[in-house]
């Protein structure tokens, strides 16, 4: 039988964890020792509105079952709500080591009917809240040397999806936040990974129809707990999950065609090298999507 991870008193923040897949990854790594913030401002699904109790439920559930856990409500939309989610472990437990960033909302619309008002929201949770809660966690893990990372992505913004680009735009950014972080983070003993989650909650009850009974948010939370673990090695990576399958997702770049006088004419006239994917390399950063240029030129 192979070894059970533990977290020996580990600091875990886990944003929007007072439901749905947050509250899972909440639950089991408290379950596996970890000190846990709860954050959660309990707002609708589309982001409105606030219920305060909610991560105090969750809270209350972690310790019923023996586990440490604080709750937070402060926004992650802002840099002050970042910095005081932060200051709630460090006040709480002494330090940070874990963020899984899992806070989202949804305002959907067809691109042609999307405005302002749906976009910034989503652009503030998903994305600049992973910027703010993670950059304060960050300080204190480059200071310690030691960091775990997950942020949540999705499979709209990885390969599309009607009525969200607001939503797809966001989560695609944070695979790039993520693959910066793993490279930021390499010296520090810092790993970042994303996650593409399918999963039944609030945000997909309505389009999962009866797929949503295989689809448990549950199914979720092992993954995240083991890229927050200290004995995985993964960084910069990308994982679909859910109903109890894991894949990696990556981003390939096929050899290509190269032409020191290159032209519309010789691009259109080579379209079917420029676009063969056999061989196709996986650049785990920009140096070595860089060195197929030099391999390319020479």
């Amino acid at each position: 039988m192979t070894e059970p991870l533990g977290f020996d008193g580990k600091v875990a923040i886990i944003t929007g964890a007072g439901g749905g897949l947050g509250r899972q990854h909440a639950l089991l790594m408290a379950s596996r020792g970890a000190l846990v913030v709860v954050n959660d401002l309990g707002g609708a699904v589309d982001g409105t509105g606030s219920d305060k109790g909610a991560a105090e439920r969750v809270v209350d559930e972690i310790k019923a079952l023996g586990g440490e856990a604080v709750a937070d409500t402060h926004s992650v939309a802002t840099t002050e709500g970042g910095e005081a989610i932060v200051a709630t472990a460090v006040e709480a437990f002494g330090t940070v080591d874990i963020v899984v960033n899992n806070a989202g909302i949804l305002r959907d619309k067809a691109f042609h009917n999307m405005d302002a008002s749906l976009v910034d929201p989503v652009f503030d949770v998903h994305l600049k809240g992973a910027f703010n809660v993670t950059g304060a966690a960050f300080k204190v893990m480059r200071d310690k040397g030691y960091g775990r990372i997950i942020s949540t992505s999705s499979a709209a913004g990885i390969f599309g999806n009607f009525g969200q680009a607001n939503y797809g735009a966001a989560k695609m950014g944070l695979v790039g936040f993520t693959r910066v972080l793993a490279v930021e983070g390499a010296r520090f003993n810092i790993r970042a990974n994303a996650i593409a989650p399918i999963a039944l909650t609030r945000m997909t009850e309505d389009l999962l129809g009866d797929l949503g009974k295989k689809l448990q948010p549950d199914y979720v939370a092992p993954l995240v707990t083991y890229l927050a673990h200290e004995s995985c090695e993964a960084t910069g990576r990308v994982f679909s999950v859910g109903g109890g399958r894991v894949a990696e997702i990556f981003i390939g770049e096929c050899i290509g065609y190269t032409d020191g006088e290159l032209s519309p004419e010789s691009v259109r006239d080579n379209w079917s090298t420029i676009c063969n994917r056999d061989g196709y390399l996986v650049p785990a950063q920009i140096a070595e999507e860089t060195k197929m240029f030099v391999d390319a030129l020479r």
